[in-house]
């Protein structure tokens, strides 16, 4: 290897750590300020505290916001697993015209800004009469997780023989169990790939759930910006490593089950 080429290998592996160290340090300072005794944002921490997560029991409505985000993720991830499948196996094996345009079109709420698609989504659920809020937060959701679940079981039946689910057929099964029994378990990690993304997805949303909440129906990203809004402590901090404790617990569970290489291929 020649000077230039060690330099250059050099130079990439120092960008690469930089880029990583200013990736994590914003979670790094948010971790470090919800374990701080001051009651306003200080680094370093003149001591150590757990005041903040104590805190979090007396925050109004901060339960039932993590209730309607939990529940608003788990249902949405569960129709947009069956949505999505029904969408890809579509287009993976559909002989209509335009099927691409399909999957481009099912996938194009990830392409668009967060705020847009929310304005879109109220003068629609406007027009149609959908005046309940967590009915339009919940296709709203499904809208947001559908993509990443499409886009993954996509990308995994590009690998998948389609013939065993005519040999399972052809044994007596009809087509949603065949899909059942044989397609499920062959693409289990593409399935859990983008069911955890999905979640996520749904957890962190804000930009357009905030178009759709009302005054009894608050997800925790909209309660969180209330909290700052009104009495911006430290407790803000502890929510957020809340969250990323579970998007971390997310990803360890699926290096677990599927291993962390099959998630990212699938």
């Amino acid at each position: 290897m020649t000077r230039t080429d060690t330099f250059f290998s050099r130079l990439s592996l120092g960008v690469g750590i930089g880029v990583a160290v200013f990736l994590l340090l914003p979670i790094v300072i948010t971790v470090v300020v919800s374990f701080s005794a001051s009651p306003v944002y200080t680094l370093p921490p003149p001591d150590w505290s757990f005041r903040w997560y104590e805190a979090l029991t007396r925050r109004a409505g901060l339960a039932d916001a993590v209730y309607l985000s939990l529940n608003l993720a788990v249902i949405s991830t569960m129709i947009s697993l069956v949505l999505g499948t029904a969408a890809a196996i579509a287009v993976a094996r559909g002989q209509f015209p335009g099927r691409q345009v399909v999957g481009t079109f099912v996938v194009s709420p990830l392409m668009m800004p967060g705020l847009v698609l929310g304005v879109a989504m109220l003068q629609f659920f406007r027009e149609i009469g959908l005046r309940d809020a967590y009915w339009s937060l919940l296709v709203a959701h499904i809208v947001v997780t559908l993509p990443f679940v499409m886009r993954t079981l996509l990308a995994a039946m590009g690998s998948f023989d389609f013939s065993m689910i005519d040999a399972a057929r052809t044994l007596g099964m009809s087509y949603p169990r065949s899909i059942a029994k044989v397609l499920i378990p062959n693409l289990a990690p593409a399935y859990l790939t983008g069911g955890l993304f999905g979640f996520l997805a749904s957890m962190d949303n804000y930009p357009i759930s905030i178009f759709l909440t009302d005054a009894r129906n608050r997800t925790l990203p909209i309660r969180m910006l209330q909290y700052l809004e009104e009495q911006p402590d430290p407790s803000i901090a502890a929510i957020s490593t809340g969250l990323i404790l579970l998007a971390v617990v997310v990803l360890a569970v699926g290096a677990r089950t599927v291993g962390l290489n099959r998630m990212i291929q699938g």
